[in-house]
């Protein structure tokens, strides 16, 4: 159970922050990094819902919206140790049950989609992006210490997710901006 009495602590006036185990940090220590890029990515998962309110689509942003308090979570705790609140590989497989669900009814591509096409589209890309830099952060992390791996994959497979979000919030991929090379010389 999770109780906030105090926001305003001053604790980290100085520059340091608590991780979850009460060891203190430097807010720029790549811990830090990850987990507030991982934030980042839960806060324009927010703004995408706006565009997904009363459709399908929203309730699977709302778990990925939990899902990414639990990454969250799991990464203000060093280690991989199962004690304490992990991602786990059911949240990963759940992210590629829906990547195919809502793929499965988009045309294949024949160049790159540009990141735009309705209001929807381009907020699911600029989350992609965003997860893009959560999944940087948690890599350059594991590069140097302990992190479950499921982070890194449920980053990566978010991305994929955001991708295929933003072709079917496109109407189908009808509506997608596609790349065409040298167009503009």
């Amino acid at each position: 159970m999770v109780k906030l009495d105090i926001i305003t602590t001053r604790g980290g006036d100085g520059g340091e922050t608590s991780l979850g185990d009460g060891t203190r940090l430097r807010k720029d220590a790549l811990r830090i990094e990850a987990i507030g890029a991982v934030d980042e990515a839960n806060a324009a998962i927010g703004l995408l819902r706006l565009h997904t309110a009363g459709r399908e689509e929203d309730a699977m942003l709302g778990r990925i919206q939990s899902d990414l308090f639990d990454l969250g979570a799991d990464l203000c705790v060093p280690g991989t140790g199962e004690d304490r609140l992990r991602v786990a590989p059911a949240q990963c497989a759940r992210l590629e049950a829906e990547i195919r669900a809502l793929n499965a009814g988009l045309p294949p591509l024949a160049s790159f989609v540009l990141p735009g096409g309705s209001p929807g589209a381009a907020a699911a890309h600029l989350a992609r992006t965003v997860a893009r830099r959560a999944e940087r952060r948690v890599v350059a992390l594991a590069a140097a210490e302990a992190v479950n791996p499921e982070a890194v994959r449920y980053l990566n497979r978010l991305s994929d997710h955001l991708f295929v979000l933003a072709r079917r919030l496109n109407d189908n991929g009808t509506r997608d901006v596609t790349w065409v090379p040298g167009a503009t010389r």
